[in-house]
């Protein structure tokens, strides 16, 4: 089956679909995203990107990031791709809760690839008792980490993360949800 990704105009408008495995190259077009913080007794996960991945392989990031489906609600893509990424049941997840709604960037890996994206961001607070599993073709590690811990090395060494997860770290309406 082919995931589609919701093209974007300039104005944050859905203006068609296009292949996901088309849509991310040197010239990548304007599209929808989110971009999902998993929280779990006070502590905040980061993940380190598979290196089999097309974008910022073996990069550390936030939990876990996706595209919305044609017609899907945001919400509901995050607790489909917690599932896909992470191998958590959404039973186990709570709603998931906007805390950036107009963040969005543009970004090049050393590949030259492009992430171009409407990105809204939000966070999500597993249950402790969770089973759950990092699918290896998304995550090569992982980590969970006291939030003052992760600003300080964020700060520190941006070169070690995503550059969407330093982006978003800098708001602090993000901070303070973590």
């Amino acid at each position: 089956m082919t995931e589609l990704v919701v093209l974007a105009s300039a104005e944050g408008e859905p203006i068609g679909t296009a292949p996901k495995a088309e849509v991310h190259t040197t010239d990548t077009p304007l599209h929808f995203a989110f971009s999902a913080w998993l929280t779990c007794g006070g502590k905040v996960l980061v993940t380190r990107r598979a290196l089999s991945k097309r974008t910022w392989p073996g990069v550390w990031t936030n939990a876990f990031c996706g595209h919305p489906a044609p017609g899907e609600e945001t919400a509901d893509a995050v607790l489909r791709r917690a599932s896909f990424e992470l191998g958590i049941a959404p039973a186990d997840l709570s709603a998931p809760r906007l805390i950036l709604p107009d963040f969005s960037y543009r970004a090049v890996d050393s590949s030259g690839t492009v992430e171009n994206e409407i990105c809204p961001v939000y966070t999500v607070e597993l249950a402790a008792d969770a089973a759950w599993e990092p699918n290896p073709d998304e995550v090569d590690s992982f980590q969970w980490v006291e939030p003052a811990n992760l600003f300080a090395a964020a700060d520190a060494m941006p070169g070690v993360f995503s550059p969407w997860m330093i982006d978003e770290l800098a708001d602090s309406a993000l901070r303070a949800a973590l």
